[in-house]
C-alpha cells in the first residue's frame, strides 16, 4: 500500500505513566506518536539463572494497537528518554540502531513508493547532549521526513521573545535536508509554574525540504497547564493526490460515440490472434 501522507502527534510526558496511556488510547487517528522524557517503571522482579539475586523487569505503557519504538535498555537506571509508536493498521517500520545509538534519538524508517523515509525523535536535554550526538555523528541518511521533538533550545528562529540565535540545531536540521516548521498558531510550548518567568518554545518539527509542500503543525493549548508542555500535530504530505475536476463522458448516439466506437472496432481488428 502506497501512503500518501503521515499524521504525526508529539508530546513530552514527563514521566507520567497515566498522560501515556491517556494518550495511546485516545489518538489511534494518528498514525505516528512521538513521546519525550517517558516513563519506565518496575513490572516484577524475575528469578537469575546466574546468580541469587532476582532480575528487575522494567517496562514502559504498550497499547495492543501501537507498535513501541526505542533505543536499547542499556541498565535498570539508564533507560530510554525518547519512545515512538506507530499504528499496527497501515506501516510497517524498521528502527536503526546502528544509525543512532543514543538513549535521546530515535531513529526508523519505512518504505513507501520504492522510497525509504526516515523520522527521528528527539529529546535534548539542557546540555544538548543529544544535538551534539547527532552533528557528530555522521549519518550517511538521506529522506528525513521528519525531526521533531523536545530539544531544549531557546532562539530566535522560532521564539519571538528570545532575541540570541544558536547555530547548533540548525546545522544540523541543514546537513538532513529538513527546514523548520512554522505552528499554525504562535504560543509558547512550554509552560512554567512560576508566572513571574515568561513561557517559551522548546518543542520544535523539522520537516523534509524536499516535500511536495511544508505543513504547519499545530500547537494544542487544553492541558499545558497540567502538564508543562503543549502538545502538537502535524499532517505531512508525502505523494500528491491527482485529483480529477470533472468526468469525462461520452454521450449517447452522438459523433463522439461514433468515432470511439469505430476507433475500438479498428483497434481489435489489428490484433495479432493465436490459436493453439
Amino acid at each position: 500500500m502506497i501512503i500518501k501522507s503521515i499524521k504525526l502527534f508529539l508530546q513530552n510526558v514527563w514521566k507520567n505513566k497515566l498522560l501515556t496511556g491517556t494518550i495511546l488510547e485516545s489518538n489511534k487517528k494518528f498514525n505516528i506518536i512521538f513521546i519525550q522524557e517517558s516513563p519506565w517503571l518496575f513490572i516484577q522482579s524475575i528469578p537469575s539463572s546466574l546468580s541469587n539475586e532476582e532480575y528487575s523487569l522494567v517496562g514502559t505503557p504498550n497499547h495492543s494497537d501501537w507498535f513501541t519504538f526505542s533505543s536499547i535498555l542499556l541498565n535498570n537506571n539508564v533507560f530510554p528518554r525518547v519512545i515512538s509508536y506507530v499504528s499496527m493498521l497501515h506501516f510497517k517500520f524498521s528502527l536503526w540502531k546502528n544509525i543512532c545509538n543514543h538513549r535521546d534519538i530515535c531513529c526508523f524508517s519505512f518504505f513507501n513508493n520504492s522510497n525509504i523515509y526516515y523520522i527521528i525523535n528527539v529529546y535534548s536535554n539542557a546540555t544538548q547532549i543529544a544535538l551534539k550526538y547527532l552533528k557528530d555523528t555522521k549519518a550517511n541518511i538521506h529522506n528525513v521526513m521528519v525531526m521533531a521533538g523536545n530539544f531544549n533550545i531557546r532562539d530566535s528562529s522560532w521564539d519571538l521573545s528570545f532575541n540570541f540565535h544558536s547555530n547548533l540545531i540548525t546545522d544540523i536540521a541543514d546537513s538532513l535536508d529538513l527546514i523548520l516548521s512554522n505552528p499554525t498558531n504562535q504560543v509558547p510550548t512550554r509552560y512554567l509554574d512560576n508566572t513571574n518567568d515568561a513561557n517559551f518554545v522548546i518543542n520544535l518539527m523539522f520537516l523534509w525540504l524536499n516535500s511536495l509542500k511544508i505543513d504547519n503543525h499545530t500547537i494544542h493549548l487544553e492541558f499545558q497547564y497540567l502538564f508543562d508542555h503543549a502538545l502538537l500535530t502535524v499532517n505531512i504530505s508525502i505523494i500528491k493526490e491527482f485529483v480529477l475536476d470533472k468526468w469525462h463522458t461520452i454521450i449517447k448516439n452522438s459523433k463522439e460515440e461514433d468515432k470511439f466506437i469505430a476507433e475500438l472496432i479498428e483497434a481489435i481488428k489489428n490484433q495479432h490472434w493465436t490459436t493453439q
